[in-house]
């Protein structure tokens, strides 16, 4: 080894070389898929339990990351240490799962290990090995190829290209079966409560909207004095405007208020009919809390009415709401 640091080409060099090594290894995939790939998708797309994902060392760390993306995709999963099966955690393991066994060599002896007592228990097995004439492809059911030409690393030891491809290979039998169960983004949102994408898909305007005595509200032919008043106090940059029959005949806004000083020198005359925007952008309870924020966006407006299917007010949208919930 030397301590001279290399140069910053010779650093660029190194990493698109490593991109294009990895970029061609999950390239090759695609010639490679084939009836067993199928299969696979078959064997879990009918498993009635869950598919239980195993390997060691580095391939050990992919299979989490894919049971993880499987379980989060519809596709019930977790990840099981192929050292701890052989010492009890087998029991995790029943009748009704599918095995998924990665191993870029198929020899792997802590993941061979299991294979007779897959056997005995009847589980399908799917295996993933850069092999495919190796002992745990030659045992499995179904064999996924993610085998490599080389690894990325200079040495063709350290295992680069081969995780990326397993990896891939992974993603692509996920994205396979979301697709075939007909997995919607409302479905990955239930899975997903605390992110932003769960909360764009999950809330709604009447999980978020002020109600009640936080409605603001006037009377239509109020004077604009009241409008006003109401405004400050609700805080909400706006107040609905109640036509008799108790539907939302209107809304005046903060820039409502500027478009008035502009054209009326006298306000106490006003009355809030006469200066209020009609009928005012307005959204139902159960409105994507999304669906109200690019209405919000294409209107540059900051507030929105809530009403009811008769055209009753029972609330009031704020962007602070939607940006405090995260929904933004």
């Amino acid at each position: 080894m030397t301590d001279e640091l290399p140069s910053s080409s010779g650093l660029l060099a190194s990493a698109e070389r490593t991109l294009r090594l990895e970029q061609q290894a999950i390239g090759a995939l695609i010639e490679r898929l084939d009836g067993d790939f199928e299969h696979a998708c078959a064997l879990i797309l009918a498993c009635r339990g869950r598919v239980v994902v195993t390997g060691m060392g580095k391939s050990g760390h992919v299979g989490g990351k894919i049971a993880a993306t499987l379980a989060s995709t519809g596709t019930p999963a977790f990840f099981v240490h192929p050292g701890e099966a052989s010492h009890g955690d087998l029991g995790m393991i029943t009748r009704g799962d599918v095995v998924l066994a990665l191993s870029n060599s198929g020899e792997t002896a802590e993941v061979t290990a299991l294979l007779p007592l897959l056997k005995r228990l009847g589980t399908p097995l799917i295996s993933m090995t850069g092999r495919p004439g190796s002992t745990l492809a030659r045992h499995a059911e179904a064999h996924l190829d993610a085998g490599v030409e080389r690894e990325a690393c200079p040495l063709d030891l350290a295992p680069t290209s081969s995780t990326t491809a397993a990896l891939a290979l992974g993603d692509a039998l996920a994205v396979a079966l979301l697709e075939s169960r007909g997995f919607t983004a409302e479905d990955f949102a239930l899975s997903h409560p605390g992110g932003s994408l769960g909360k764009r898909l999950l809330l709604r305007v009447s999980d978020l909207m002020h109600q009640g005595d936080r409605l603001p509200r006037v009377a239509l032919g109020s004077p604009l004095r009241d409008a006003l008043l109401e405004i400050t106090r609700q805080g909400l940059g706006f107040t609905c405007v109640i036509a008799p029959s108790g539907r939302l005949a209107g809304v005046y806004t903060d820039g409502d208020l500027r478009r008035t000083l502009d054209q009326h020198s006298d306000l106490s005359a006003l009355t809030v009919d006469q200066v209020m925007t009609i009928p005012g952008k307005r959204v139902s309870p159960d409105t994507l809390a999304a669906e109200a924020v690019r209405l919000m966006e294409d209107n540059r407006i900051t507030a929105l009415a809530v009403v009811d299917d008769d055209g009753h007010p029972v609330g009031a949208l704020h962007m602070h709401d939607l940006l405090a919930s995260g929904v933004i």
